[in-house]
This record gives C-alpha cells, sequence and structure tokens, in this order.
C-alpha cells in the first residue's frame, strides 16, 4: 500500500487522540440540537482512532474507506454550525471555516481514492 496511505491513517489517528487530549474544544463545536456531547466526542475519536487504525491493513482498508467517508459525512452539520455560530467558530476567519467545508470533500476524496489499491 502506498506510503500516503499510512499518512492519511496517522491524521485520523491523531485526530482521534486529540478528542480525548481536548475534549471541551470538540463539545464547543457541537451543535446544541444534538444531545449527549461528551459521548459524541468520545464515540468520534474512537471512531476516528480505529478507522485510521483499520487503513493500516489490507484486510480493512476497504471498510474503514467506507466508514471514514461516511463519518466525514456526519462531520459536515458541525462545519456548518462553526460557520453560522460565533461561539462554535472559535475564533477562526470567516475565509477559514468556508474552507473547511469543501476541505470534507476533498478528504472524502481522498479516501475514496485509495478504493483503487
Amino acid at each position: 500500500m502506498p506510503w500516503h496511505l499510512y499518512l492519511m491513517a496517522a491524521v485520523y489517528i491523531i485526530a482521534g487522540i486529540m478528542h480525548f487530549a481536548k475534549p471541551r474544544l470538540y463539545m464547543r463545536i457541537l451543535p446544541g440540537y444534538l444531545p449527549g456531547h461528551k459521548f459524541l466526542v468520545a464515540f468520534s475519536g474512537l471512531a476516528e482512532i480505529f478507522l485510521g487504525a483499520a487503513l493500516c491493513f489490507a484486510a480493512t482498508k476497504n471498510f474503514a474507506i467506507y466508514f471514514v467517508i461516511a463519518m466525514l459525512a456526519f462531520f459536515l452539520p458541525v462545519h456548518f454550525h462553526m460557520l453560522f455560530d460565533k461561539k462554535a467558530s472559535m475564533g477562526l476567519p470567516k475565509w477559514m471555516l468556508i474552507w473547511r467545508i469543501p476541505l470534507q470533500f476533498l478528504l472524502m476524496f481522498w479516501a475514496y481514492w485509495y478504493l483503487r489499491f
């Protein structure tokens, strides 16, 4: 498997670990209509760690790719929430918040691209 697939895996594993290192940061960006912010932060962190690790093995790579794409799709409402809610925006510039939305789709495509290998 190409080295950049392992780079993607590392990105998701590190992102997942950050959910436990800075949980309040992640809880702050979740829309208010979602229940159980602590649970959602922990669950999504574990999912990112698990899926990142699963990307590293040929037997689980495709499974992980499909679930990474689904996970990124489920994260889209958070990015819109950050764009329109000042508290959730963490003081990031508007251009950066806007850019995060197409970035999600680029990340989905990056994952999808590895189904060829």
